[in-house]
């Protein structure tokens, strides 16, 4: 049975969302707030990552102190609305690896295709952190994450901002070994596979795009 999403409900994080989320919002500051979400989500995200620990010198005597190791992580935008959230990521461990995903949502079938796939070599022993902006029919993260499967990582946590309950569902039929972040779950998805209330299309928003 798969677990329940971690929904992130820091207040900085909601408030933020909140801003996200109204129409007037202009696209830099979408954008711009976008990545500070990133970067908040990126603490609860890699909470529970590996640490080693390495002898180091303080000013005052020696001591075994615990680092992660940040070359094992790899972020993975499902391109392109993905990195919108890569560069928050990306500030909180500036070491991770970064893959890319391209996956666009068939407008008749809702169902994902793939145009692009590039990955880190060797990913047996790292760490997957799969990044986009919303879990709508789950259609794009159900593909991505079969895709990285295929590559036998350590571990793949899936990150989103807002998810639909039907995504929800979805996802964690496929994938319920898979752990949903999220910041929202909202109340549907309307007839074209929207999340309502939502906020838009975030790559459209990002970008300045229609």
């Amino acid at each position: 049975m798969p677990a329940s999403p971690v929904v992130v409900d820091h207040p900085l994080v909601q408030h933020k969302l909140t801003l996200l989320r109204r129409r007037e919002t202009s696209t830099n500051n979408f954008r711009r707030m976008l990545g500070e979400i990133g970067a908040l989500m990126a603490y609860e995200v890699t909470r529970d990552v590996p640490v080693h620990y390495v002898d180091i010198d303080t000013p005052l005597e020696r001591m075994r102190a615990p680092l992660i190791d940040g070359k094992k992580l790899v972020f993975v935008p499902i391109l392109r609305a993905g990195l919108g959230l890569l560069d928050g990521f990306l500030s909180v461990i500036p070491a991770a690896r970064v893959g890319h995903i391209g996956l666009y949502r068939d407008p008749e079938s809702l169902e994902a295709v793939e145009y692009y796939f590039k990955m880190p070599r060797e990913m047996a022993e790292r760490d997957v952190v799969v990044l986009d902006p919303m879990l709508a029919t789950a259609n794009s993260a159900v593909a991505a994450v079969a895709r990285l499967k295929a590559l036998e990582p350590r571990s793949i946590r899936f990150v989103c901002l807002v998810a639909a309950p039907e995504g929800v569902r979805h996802f964690g039929s496929v994938h319920p070994d898979v752990a949903v972040y999220t910041a929202a779950i909202d109340r549907e998805l309307d007839s074209h596979g929207y999340i309502v209330p939502g906020l838009g299309d975030a790559g459209d928003r990002i970008f300045g795009t229609r």
